[in-house]
């Protein structure tokens, strides 16, 4: 056994060396996994002492010190106000796609405003993060989410259950024309889809190595093949005026705007900023005078 405030003092100093860019709130994190506790209860813990951490712990921070994801340890993710379970095989969810939410609740509130009933569509749903977040701070909508690979689905809907959030959520290729008893008829329709560039890998190890690839190159050397034919399906599932929502890479806050606006389909192109002020979600309307 290992004393609490040595070993997250060990911990930390091993996880700085091996490159994590933040060692003590991950050494706090793994104790908290390793004691059963949260963090706020290890930080009382090594303030009173006394208090030893299970040989496990070591193993822990020997995983993470090896850039393995901390929530894959910890085997969970926090977003918003939801804890969902990751591992192997889903993309963990990130704190600027909450920007998308922020942005998503705006327009939902609005349309309530004018008493109606809502309906949402998530495409590349991935954990479920986005689709059971907008479920949990919008309990009136609707919410159908898609997502193509069966591992992350699996865990999505795991989470929805768990939750016991009433979210429709369908193993599906967000590519092609989907859903079609909504067709025309939603009013919100949000996409966190794969947009990295091809040939173009990820520097993080946690990325690089442990998320699915699935989920994270766009299919062309601009990264936005596969992002623009989500949004194609998107405009087939938005009545007129309905508002899309894509996150992008920072580097495509110009071209994905100009790649929509093209189209022809969408009015209101606006590119938002992230919380570090980078670009990344584009949002527009679903023109009223698309020939479709």
């Amino acid at each position: 056994m290992t004393d609490l405030r040595d070993g997250i003092r060990a911990a930390t100093a091993r996880l700085a060396q091996a490159g994590v860019p933040s060692p003590e709130p991950d050494a706090l994190a793994l104790a908290a996994h390793a004691l059963g506790v949260d963090v706020a209860e290890v930080r009382r813990l090594t303030v009173l002492g006394g208090r030893t951490l299970p040989p496990a712990y070591a193993v822990l921070v020997d995983e993470r010190a090896r850039r393995v994801p901390l929530q894959h340890l910890t085997g969970h993710a926090s977003f918003r106000h939801l804890t969902l379970a990751v591992g192997p095989g889903v993309f963990v969810p990130r704190p600027e796609t909450e920007v998308l939410v922020d942005l998503a609740l705006a327009e939902l509130t609005r349309l309530m405003g004018e008493a109606r009933k809502t309906r949402v569509v998530d495409l590349c749903s991935g954990s479920g993060a986005i689709p059971l977040a907008l479920k949990d701070e919008c309990p009136a909508a609707e919410v159908r989410g898609l997502e193509v690979s069966p591992e992350a689905w699996a865990w999505s809907t795991a989470n929805r259950d768990r939750l016991r959030l009433d979210v429709d959520l369908v193993l599906g290729d967000a590519t092609q024309p989907c859903f079609d008893d909504w067709t025309g008829t939603v009013d919100v329709v949000t996409v966190n889809p794969p947009y990295i560039p091809v040939g173009a890998v990820p520097v993080d190890p946690e990325v690089r190595d442990h998320d699915p690839e699935i989920a994270l190159y766009g299919g062309s050397e601009d990264g936005l093949a596969i992002p623009l034919a989500v949004v194609r399906v998107a405009a087939g599932l938005l009545r007129p005026g309905g508002l899309v929502l894509v996150e992008h890479a920072d580097s495509q806050g110009e071209s994905l705007p100009r790649r929509m606006r093209a189209t022809g389909e969408w009015s209101e192109v606006v590119d938002h900023l992230d919380l570090a002020d980078r670009p990344r979600v584009t949002t527009a309307r679903r023109s009223p005078t698309v020939a479709d």
